[in-house]
């Protein structure tokens, strides 16, 4: 597999750096980035008068579902960002955010479609030498993400996946695949694979520590020009510094089609998203 990525040493997270911040006010050890951009062409023609976070998830905005999911896990300090000519809304939407139940609320813009990658690169002035957990704003759990959170915020160094399992071959067809070594150590990431080389799916949120922006600055474009995540996360399952943890309950990529978005909406309307 060609890499693109140029090859960066693992070196221990670098110390926090000046951004310019109020001294009186203290930054958390892991802050949170809200991806809730792109153009959302696979729910068109919904996406044609709104971005798909805005989109409604049974009774809300999908996009307050992964600020719940964030706040509830404890991280309160987040930056969303998106583009587009409907950025604005998300402003009128959540506002400072203290709503919501968030601390601090950032907002940055990115200017053309360049990838998941491109647009968390975006967040690095407002992470800093933190931690840092990248949420895809159309992603829905049914239950918390405080374990995953924790044992992030745990583990020494290095970037965490979190993991769930499906049984149906055609939608792992359609995400990032991990390949399972022994004790489960997840030995590489594939993307869209034609023959899904586990049952094991990468959801959308990710654990990176400081040393993600090197990373993210050696990336080169994919095929259809784009910095990936999956890339990424690739980088740090070489350099053995990738961790993973196996979702229990429900998971649903509300972005991946007009019917997983219908269904995302069912299961919430009956089982409701972000359980304690």
């Amino acid at each position: 597999m060609r890499r693109r990525f140029q090859d960066v040493q693992a070196l221990p997270a670098r110390p926090s750096e000046t951004t310019g911040r109020p001294a009186e006010v203290a930054s958390t050890q892991v802050k949170g980035v809200i991806l809730a951009g792109g153009k959302g062409t696979r729910l068109d023609p919904l996406t044609r008068i709104t971005n798909k976070h805005l989109l409604p998830i049974y009774d809300r905005p999908m996009v307050t579902y992964a600020i719940e999911a964030l706040v509830n896990a404890g991280v309160t300090e987040l930056m969303l960002v998106t583009g587009g000519t409907h950025a604005g809304e998300f402003f009128r939407l959540l506002g400072d955010g203290h709503a919501h139940g968030i601390d601090r609320l950032f907002y940055a813009y990115q200017e053309e479609e360049g990838g998941i990658a491109e647009a968390l690169g975006l967040a690095e002035r407002f992470v800093g030498g933190d931690r840092v957990l990248v949420l895809l704003a159309d992603n829905v759990f049914g239950g918390s993400l405080r374990p995953f959170v924790d044992n992030f915020s745990g583990q020494e160094r290095g970037g965490r996946i979190l993991l769930s399992r499906l049984e149906q071959e055609e939608h792992l067809r359609h995400l990032g695949v991990a390949v399972l070594g022994e004790e489960r150590r997840v030995t590489e990431i594939v993307e869209k694979p034609s023959s899904p080389p586990s049952n094991y799916a990468v959801t959308g949120i990710y654990g990176y520590d400081a040393q993600v922006w090197e990373v993210v600055a050696g990336l080169e474009p994919s095929a259809r020009g784009e910095l990936e995540i999956t890339d990424v996360n690739n980088w740090y399952v070489e350099h053995g510094a990738m961790e993973s943890d196996v979702l229990e309950g429900f998971w649903g990529d509300a972005g991946e089609s007009i019917d997983a978005y219908y269904a995302v909406n069912d299961h919430v309307r009956a089982n409701g998203a972000n359980r304690s």
